[in-house]
């Protein structure tokens, strides 16, 4: 598992710097603001089905961060299909969703390399949940406005 370790942290970090280094040198592209979100969720789910199968984390844990991204995926899906322009600028409490999610991860993959950071998994477990589903429910709150919006807009024309 010390493998699985290494190769997620390297994942986690790759990404975060990658993210950085964009937003620093202004490097920041169209395509990068869809593919950066699709590669984290792509990492997370992977790793959450994983882990939960493996019984590292607790099952109900992996529905609900699964669960959340394929909400956001349906919901862009159907503003796409809708003609709804939206852009994907992550919120802060998406940010530290994302950072609960991907730290969860590598302490129960620490935890199996060295048995004291079984101490943190279980605070770490519902921190996760917790702002998992805050988030879920702040992008309900903006997709609720956009279809409003956008709602308005047509009944303008």
């Amino acid at each position: 598992m010390l493998f699985a370790l290494l190769i997620f942290a390297y994942a986690a970090i790759s990404d975060g710097l990658d993210g950085l280094l964009a937003r620093y040198f202004k490097q920041q592209s169209t395509l990068g603001s869809y593919l950066d979100p699709i590669a984290d969720k792509l990492l997370l789910t992977s790793a959450y089905i994983s882990l939960a199968v493996l019984k590292y984390i607790p099952g109900w844990l992996a529905v609900l961060v699964i669960s959340r991204d394929v909400f956001i995926v349906l919901a862009f899906a159907i503003f796409v299909l809708f003609d709804i322009r939206v852009e994907s600028n992550p919120s802060l409490i998406s940010k530290w969703t994302t950072a609960a999610q991907l730290t969860t991860v590598l302490v129960t993959l620490l935890a199996l390399e060295f048995p004291v950071a079984i101490l943190l998994k279980r605070p770490l477990f519902w921190t996760t949940a917790t702002l998992t589903i805050l988030s879920g429910f702040h992008y309900v709150y903006i997709g609720l406005n956009i279809l409003q919006l956008a709602s308005n807009n047509r009944n303008k024309e």
